[in-house]
Order: C-alpha cells, then sequence, then structure tokens
C-alpha cells in the first residue's frame, strides 16, 4: 500500500501543470528575501558606526571618507569632558530608572495577574496608553506637571520621567511571564511549611525572573537612548542623546561613535547572556523531568513486579 500511495504522489506531481510547479519554485523565496532585506535595513546603520568607529580621523568630526583602521577614537575616548559628563547622565539616569521601574512594574504585574480589585481595567487602560501615547505627549505633559508642581528640572526630573514610561514595559513583560504561572507549585511549597515570604523569594521570583530581567534590558535600553522625553525635562542637564543633537548640528566627533558601539556591544552582551542561561536553564529542567519520569516508571514497574 506504502509503494500504491508512492505511486499517487508521482503520478499527481506529474499531472500537475508546469506553470504551477514553477510558481511553487520561486514563491518560496518571498519570505526569505523579504526578510533578509528588513534585517539588512535594521542592521545597516549599526554597523555603519561600529564600521567607522574605527576610521582613522585626523580633524575633531568623523569622517565618511574611509582612511584606515585606526583606534584613534577609542584611545581618546575621554577627551571631550562635556561628552563624558553627559554619558555619565545616561549611564545613572538609566540604571537608577531601570532599578526603580522593575521594582514597581513587577509589582503592578502581580497585583494585575493575581487580585481582582475596582480600577483593574483601568490600570490596564493607563498601561497602554502610555506606551500607545506618543513622547512628544508624554514629555509636553511632564513638563506641565513638573511646572505647576514648582520642581525645579534637573537630574532628578529626567529620571522621575524615564520610570514613569518604564514601568508600563516592565508590567506587561512580567506579566506575560506571570499568565501560564502554575499557583500550585506555591501552595506546595506553603503546605510543606514555607512563609508567604520564602515561597516569593525561593519559588515564585526564580520561576518569573527570566520575564524581570527582559522587563529590565527593555527599560534600560529604552532609558538610555530617549530624547523627545529627556528634551523636555532635562532643564540645565545634559545626557548622551541631546549632546549627541547638538553636536551634530556642527559636526560629530568620532568619540561619539566609538560611545555608540560599545554601548551597542554591552547590550548584545547582555542579551546574549540572557539567552544562554535561560537556554541552560530549560536544559537543566529537562533533565530533571526526565530523571523524575524515570523514577516514576521505575516504582512503578517495581511495585507490579512485586504484586
Amino acid at each position: 500500500m506504502a509503494v500504491a500511495a508512492d505511486k499517487g504522489v508521482v503520478a499527481a506531481t506529474a499531472g500537475a501543470p508546469q506553470g504551477k510547479q514553477d510558481k511553487g519554485k520561486w514563491t518560496r523565496f518571498i519570505l526569505p528575501t523579504y526578510s533578509a532585506l528588513v534585517m539588512l535595513y535594521l542592521i545597516l546603520p549599526i554597523f555603519i558606526i561600529v564600521l567607522y568607529s574605527f576610521n582613522y580621523t585626523s580633524g575633531l568630526k568623523v569622517s565618511f571618507k574611509w582612511q584606515g583602521f585606526s583606534l584613534h577614537a577609542y584611545k581618546e575616548l575621554l577627551s571631550i569632558p562635556d561628552l563624558t559628563s553627559a554619558v555619565g547622565n545616561t549611564l545613572v539616569v538609566a540604571v537608577i530608572a531601570t532599578v526603580i521601574a522593575t521594582v514597581i512594574g513587577t509589582l503592578v504585574a502581580l497585583a494585575l495577574v493575581r487580585y481582582t480589585f475596582r480600577g483593574k481595567q483601568a490600570s490596564d487602560l493607563v498601561l497602554f496608553a502610555n506606551i500607545a501615547a506618543p513622547e512628544i505627549v508624554l514629555g509636553a505633559a511632564l513638563l506641565s506637571f513638573f511646572v505647576s508642581v514648582r520642581v525645579t528640572l534637573g537630574l532628578q526630573t529626567i529620571i522621575i520621567s524615564h520610570v514613569m514610561f518604564c514601568i508600563a514595559y516592565v508590567a506587561i513583560t512580567v506579566r506575560a511571564r506571570l499568565s501560564g504561572f502554575d499557583n500550585s507549585i506555591e501552595e506546595a511549597a506553603q503546605d510543606l511549611g514555607a512563609t508567604p515570604w520564602v515561597t516569593f523569594r525561593l519559588v515564585t521570583l526564580p520561576i518569573i525572573f527570566p520575564g524581570i530581567l527582559a522587563g529590565a534590558l527593555l527599560a534600560f535600553a529604552l532609558s538610555i537612548d530617549d530624547f523627545v522625553i529627556t528634551n523636555f525635562n532635562s532643564g540645565s542637564v545634559t545626557t548622551f542623546p541631546l549632546w549627541v543633537f547638538g553636536a551634530s548640528r556642527v559636526g560629530i566627533p568620532p568619540q561619539v561613535f566609538a560611545i555608540a558601539t560599545i554601548i551597542f556591544t554591552v547590550g548584545v552582551m547582555l542579551a546574549a547572556t540572557n539567552i544562554v542561561l535561560q537556554a541552560r536553564k530549560g536544559a537543566r529542567e529537562r533533565r530533571s523531568g526526565i530523571l523524575i519520569r524515570d523514577a516514576n516508571e521505575s516504582e512503578t514497574w517495581s511495585d507490579a513486579k512485586t504484586s
């Protein structure tokens, strides 16, 4: 019967019109080609920045004429005091905003997933409205708020602004991780005598940690390159995106490309490390599941043999 089925398939293929066969040959390349072009479009600007960060530049501005491989921009990385100060402000804001937004966003996600309370739907609406709203609207609204309460614009207002728009991204990311969480695991831990805090620290937190880490990385990436909201609420403080915007009017120094390359490389390394750690954790969980299954099967077989 298998031989007959194979002959039927061959006969059907042979009897198919030549036009359909030719169409099947070239249409299968459409999606891979389209995907490759999109990836090239996304990667090309970053590749140019990385490439020209190693270009030799004799002047104070970036030259897009290739003059030879050089580490001049990296050796003189801290030679512009204003740029160094701006990068320092950016890192301080990004780290503080990420920590605060991650803590608050995780708590918000836990509350939205596990509890039913008045205003829950409104909270969901506010989170998605925060993400959907244009940055210029958020920046202008925050500026109006700070002016109305007479808060001096500076580093503190930048941090508050970044925490505000990062919370929504963290909450939604952690909430997605919590959506498939098995509450029976926590109940089993409490049945064995664990307190709610011990259950959260030793059971819940390790399980949802990948979502928390992903939300924190997303918040850090959003904070470190934000321009519009920061421009509204920075006052006299300058961050790296604001400094680059100002320098672009007269000429960008090569150190900007070097710093951007370092930031991109660190981000890629963090993301790759997260992927590797999660892959190893998944492999350990699969091995543990196999061992537990084999042990259960062996115990069942022994009981059956004894009886």
